[in-house]
């Protein structure tokens, strides 16, 4: 599913235009953004929390080469579903 297949799915549930949906998006993908940046987090109940982590230096191996490098640490989005979305998915 596409950016744009969410836009036109919450417009027609929603029962509103095309353009509305956008900006809709738009802003909660901003606000998601935002939050994970500033190293928040985000729970919806039900769908699941939205957060950041900490990825440690560690030493990786060039798979073409076999020469080793270091991996520098960084932070990672990390998406953990609630109940009801794991349990929708494995239905």
């Amino acid at each position: 599913m596409t950016r744009e297949d969410i836009v036109s799915q919450i417009a027609k549930e929603a029962k509103t235009t095309k353009v509305q949906a956008r900006v809709a998006l738009d802003s909660i993908l901003t606000s998601v953004t935002k939050t994970l940046k500033k190293g928040g987090r985000i729970s919806l109940v039900g769908f699941g929390t939205f957060s950041v982590s900490k990825r440690n230096a560690r030493i990786g191996r060039n798979p073409r080469t076999g020469e080793t490098l270091e991996i520098k640490a960084k932070k990672v989005a990390r998406f953990r579903p609630g109940k009801a979305l794991a349990e929708a998915v494995n239905r």
